[in-house]
């Protein structure tokens, strides 16, 4: 394999190793909490660098290293306007996408099932320039969600965020609703 394609492979790997737990990559680093969790700079290295991402132009600025906060931004260009010039509401979406997730997962460890549920996105007014969100979970988020799941029922939670222009305007508001329970032994 070329080594230009062996890198990316080693990167899509990485990405969907901790997204599906799929592959193994020896970047992994062990922790006590959760042997299964990737160095949170080495991921947002990896998703800045994952096709859909770079091609609309969704660059991860942060990702906390405890997971629980990242910013993310979209800058305009050619390829993620719509018809009237303006951010196309796709991308918008896209850029929050994964994220609540991704870091709801890595703060509940590999005892639990984290996955998307629901999503609604309101446009509030046209996107232009670059926009950013500030996606953050908080540790009373957490510990509510591992008690509401304790008794192996599943939880429905909804977290949400703001896409904001350079202004500090708010140009959208995303609502991702997490599915979570408590992993079942087999």
């Amino acid at each position: 394999m070329h080594s230009g394609a062996k890198f990316f492979s080693v990167l899509n790997c990485a990405f969907v190793k901790w997204h599906w737990q799929g592959c193994t990559l020896a970047a992994i680093s062990a922790s006590p909490k959760n042997s299964n969790n990737m160095h949170a700079s080495l991921l947002r290295f990896g998703i800045n660098l994952w096709p859909p991402f770079l091609g609309a132009g969704i660059h991860v600025e942060t990702l906390a290293a405890d997971y629980k906060s990242a910013v993310v931004s979209l800058r305009m260009g050619l390829f993620n306007r719509n018809n009237v010039g303006v951010h196309f509401g796709g991308s918008l979406f896209a850029m929050t996408d994964p994220f609540f997730m991704l870091m709801m997962q890595h703060n509940l460890g590999k005892a639990y099932v984290v996955w998307d549920s629901a999503a609604k996105i309101d446009f509030i007014k046209p996107g232009r320039g670059k926009v950013r969100a500030h996606l953050t979970i908080t540790d009373e988020q957490i510990n509510e969600i591992k008690a509401a799941a304790a008794s192996d029922n599943k939880v429905l939670r909804d977290f949400s965020a703001e896409v904001k222009d350079q202004h500090g305007d708010v140009v959208a508001t995303v609502v991702k609703t997490l599915y979570i329970r408590k992993r079942r032994v087999q």
